[in-house]
């Protein structure tokens, strides 16, 4: 019989081992899964694929073996080099923590990091993600044998605050209980100009879970930010066509087929160099701050030491300062950058525009949006760091 603690969970929660091989028999079974597997696979044998599938018995190895050989295929395709540092500044001893990056890709973002923490023996993260992704069943079937719990974002006031509850209360029974680290992006979806801020509605939603004060409970889940650098996002065009888009229509709203199209060009396409600095628990900063002080006040405090860590962080490439210098008409960092890397991010933003089709097309916005991607945290870091 299973807990009743756990069983409140069983709408968000990953599977159990227990629920595994019913899960992969389903994922064998689904004709869009291994359409998708074909997709990033081509040379796919499907039934020396499916006896694989079938040898897992356990989420941990699915996830040590499939979904890391995945991840790593897809990131020797498509980027020049995957790495991390700060890895010293992991708590000690193995102790779970909420890992709270910035979010530049739907998929990547959690699982390049799992891969790194795995390869340097931290353990993988049970990982947030979004019910508005999971748009066909094989893809929540998936996700939840990879380990990642469900974020419901389709639910509007009451259903909201409970899910919010009850997602809160999954986190700290995790952390606490189960022992897990997980992983959460410091806002609901991308900040699709890279201006990264930490909502403040998260930090509610992760002190619900607690029976303390707001820092005690945000002190309980150790949050530890991440820093996350894409020399280049795959998706920058797609994130401008939708700015543009709302620009001209202000009720517009994504369509599952965009969330969809995101997912892939994201996961196929050419990224650069990526970066994760892992930053330091602010756990110390957390318990100099004044907990009575006005709530509002208090998020927002909290929020700007999240920010200030993922800033100081930041790894920067010549496109970033190319976008700086573009987009404000000057030369301040042309030190960092040759006429060489000049030429070639402005060849790589005129090809990222012409990818843009539809009517009503406003080339100079658009230019204008994607400039402004690769800048913000250029100029977010400098606002953190002055004297650079």
């Amino acid at each position: 019989m299973k807990e009743e603690s756990i069983a409140k969970f069983d709408d968000i929660r990953p599977l159990t081992n227990d629920e595994v091989r019913a899960a992969i028999e389903e994922l064998i079974a689904s004709e869009d899964f291994e359409r998708a597997f074909r997709y990033i696979n081509p040379d796919l044998e499907w039934g020396t694929f499916s006896q694989l599938m079938r040898t897992f018995r356990t989420k941990e190895e699915f996830k040590s073996v499939l979904a890391y050989d995945v991840v790593m295929m897809v990131a020797r395709a498509t980027t020049f080099s995957l790495t991390v540092s700060g890895r010293s500044r992991l708590p000690k001893g193995h102790i779970p923590c909420t890992f709270i990056s910035n979010h530049r890709d739907i998929v990547l973002d959690a699982a390049f990091l799992n891969v790194m923490l795995y390869d340097v023996g931290y353990g993988m993260t049970q990982v947030a993600i979004g019910d508005n992704l999971l748009i066909s069943p094989w893809i929540e079937t998936l996700v939840r044998l990879n380990n990642s719990f469900i974020v419901k974002r389709s639910v509007t006031g009451r259903q909201q605050l409970e899910a919010s509850a009850l997602l809160s209360a999954y986190i700290h029974h995790t952390i606490k209980e189960t022992r897990e680290s997980v992983w959460i992006a410091q806002r609901e979806g991308r900040a699709k100009d890279s201006d990264d801020k930490t909502q403040s509605s998260i930090l509610k939603m992760l002190n619900m879970g607690g029976d303390k004060d707001i820092v005690s409970n945000l002190m309980e889940l150790d949050i530890v930010p991440v820093a996350i650098s894409y020399e280049f996002d795959p998706c920058d065009y797609l994130k401008a066509k939708e700015f543009q888009q709302k620009r001209d229509t202000p009720d517009f709203v994504k369509s599952k087929r965009d969330d969809l199209l995101n997912m892939e060009t994201g996961i196929l396409n050419n990224k650069g160099r990526v970066h994760f600095t892992i930053g330091s628990p602010i756990n110390p900063q957390l318990s100099r701050i004044d907990a009575s002080m006005d709530k509002n006040e208090l998020y927002s405090r909290i929020a700007a030491i999240i920010d200030k860590e993922i800033y100081k962080h930041y790894r920067f490439y010549p496109c970033n300062y190319v976008a700086y210098d573009m987009l404000t008409h000057t030369g301040r960092f042309s030190s960092n950058y040759g006429l060489k890397d000049r030429r070639r991010f402005e060849a790589y933003l005129q090809g990222q525009i012409d990818k843009i089709i539809f009517p009503g097309k406003d080339e100079d916005y658009l230019r204008a949006k994607i400039l402004e991607m690769y800048a913000n945290p250029l100029k977010n870091h400098l606002m953190n760091n002055p004297a650079q």
